[in-house]
């Protein structure tokens, strides 16, 4: 199985439509403006080389490359963009296609010559839409998706269960696909800092510290083991967020609420589209300077708008009162079909 993943997606697209910008640092995030509240959304390789990062707050990134060119973030543009993509790999030969994204995709294939086949996905993505991939191969899911890593930019790499130790050994847990910093923070308080470590660590001890289920599954991660089949059932959206910055922290508690009540007109306009009930409500709350807190909770399901705006202003009252807030998310949750493959659907900013 192959995992394509577009180089730089967002940032290649913006130079793609703005081609005097080839080759210059590029930082595409918020409304473009690094005296706004706002975090980086991707940046290209050459703003990479100062230091720049996703999730990195526009401010301090427009610090660290102050000739960089900064840009709004343009969801409409990258969505058209991603579907000439996903349609050049279902146009592949015996191609299946999960995707996972904007910018990537695992494809099932059948083939003698996986590079083969891989560079010629990468010349059918770039003839179509003028962007350059690169192409994880591997035996497993989590495999091809760690490879992708090896090969990029614009590169293939095969990672599978006779190398994958070798190569992937000696680097830290949270290099694996799955494990974030806080999860690798948790691991190594027992010991366990790389690859080769988890994928030998004791099982009683991880379902100790994570679950039965979770424990068993980092150890196999570790292992790179794991499912081995694309699936290309169609993926449905779990539930819809959307969260704002605030320019200057708010307090007052109407002013929240208002917030609060824009925030939830539209989700539920995202909702509407999918003709499932509302089955659990949620919102983020970010405190000066940062501190984060997420509450939510269940409800029965239902269509009415205006049982999901109280249910989420009963979640707004549990705010701290008279502490300074920046920033403010809502979410729905939605009835999943039978037969759908569960996902989420980020909100604008990344919820």
């Amino acid at each position: 199985m192959l995992h394509v993943d577009l180089d730089q997606f967002i940032a290649a697209v913006e130079v793609l439509r703005r081609p005097e910008l080839a080759g210059r640092p590029v930082i595409v995030g918020g409304r473009g403006d690094p005296t706004e509240r706002a975090v980086v959304s991707t940046a290209s390789y050459e703003a990479r080389e100062f230091g720049v990062g996703s999730g990195m707050p526009l401010r301090i990134a427009a610090r660290k490359a102050p000739d960089a060119v900064i840009l709004p973030v343009d969801a409409p543009t990258y969505t058209a963009a991603s579907k000439e993509v996903m349609a050049t790999l279902r146009a592949q030969p015996g191609a299946v296609v999960q995707v996972l994204g904007w910018d990537e995709a695992f494809l099932g294939v059948s083939t003698d010559d996986p590079e083969a086949y891989a560079r010629d996905v990468q010349r059918a993505v770039l003839e179509r839409t003028r962007l350059h991939c690169s192409v994880g191969i591997g035996d497993t899911l989590v495999r091809a998706k760690n490879a992708t890593d090896f090969g990029k930019p614009r590169g293939t790499f095969r990672l599978t269960a006779d190398n994958w130790l070798e190569v992937m050994g000696d680097r830290p847990t949270v290099a694996l696909w799955g494990i974030g910093s806080k999860i690798s923070k948790r691991l190594a308080a027992h010991g366990i800092h790389t690859v080769t470590e988890l994928a030998h660590a004791d099982e009683a001890e991880l379902v100790a510290e994570f679950g039965p289920k979770m424990g068993l599954w980092y150890r196999q991660l570790g292992r790179g083991d794991g499912a081995s089949v694309v699936d290309d059932t169609p993926w449905v959206a779990r539930g819809h967020g959307r969260e704002t910055t605030f320019q200057q922290n708010i307090v007052e508690r109407a002013e929240i609420e208002d917030a609060a009540r824009e925030l939830v007109r539209q989700v539920l306009e995202d909702v509407v589209a999918e003709g499932r009930p509302v089955v659990g409500v949620g919102i983020k709350v970010r405190y000066a300077p940062f501190v984060t807190k997420n509450l939510v909770h269940k409800i029965p399901a239902t269509y009415d708008r205006e049982t999901v705006l109280t249910e989420i202003l009963k979640l707004v009252a549990k705010i701290e009162p008279d502490r300074p807030l920046r920033l403010l998310g809502v979410r729905a949750e939605l009835a999943m079909p039978d037969d759908a493959r569960e996902g989420h659907t980020p909100t604008r900013s990344g919820w």
